[in-house]
């Protein structure tokens, strides 16, 4: 994609904290920091998100994934990680594969997200409704 930003680090177009590059991902340091270490690892293949990333290539990103994260935790002196990938409107702000990994220590109050609890009949039926599409 000649507009995608993500495209254009691959291609070393555009400068970046890249700091692991394998056949299939690079892991940079995001622009925006939500915590210290704030990682993406992208696809260095063009795919809008994760629904449409060739299941192979994507084991291999996962892999990577795996691979960066352990590394980020022993650099970082860290004990956890959230891991998350944004696909579609609203939340994906990047149309180009990529998965963010975010250091968690103790005391960070990071909110990733709001949550409501629900009863559960409300899950129940909730499941119900998906359970049908498998």
């Amino acid at each position: 994609m000649p507009d995608c930003v993500f495209c254009k680090i691959v291609k070393k177009e555009l400068p970046s904290s890249t700091f692991y590059e394998d056949e299939y991902s690079i892991a940079f340091l995001d622009i925006k920091q939500v915590s210290e270490g704030h990682s993406l690892v992208i696809s260095k293949k063009h795919y809008e998100n994760f629904f449409d990333v060739d299941p192979v290539v994507l084991q291999h990103i996962i892999l990577s994934v795996q691979k960066v994260v352990q590394r980020l935790t022993k650099a970082l002196g860290i004990a956890g990680m959230n891991i998350s990938t944004n696909n579609g409107r609203p939340g994906q702000e990047v149309f180009h594969l990529h998965f963010h990994l975010i250091p968690r220590r103790a005391g960070d109050n990071l909110m990733m997200w709001p949550a409501t609890s629900m009863s559960p009949e409300v899950l129940k039926i909730m499941a119900e409704r998906i359970r049908k599409f498998f």
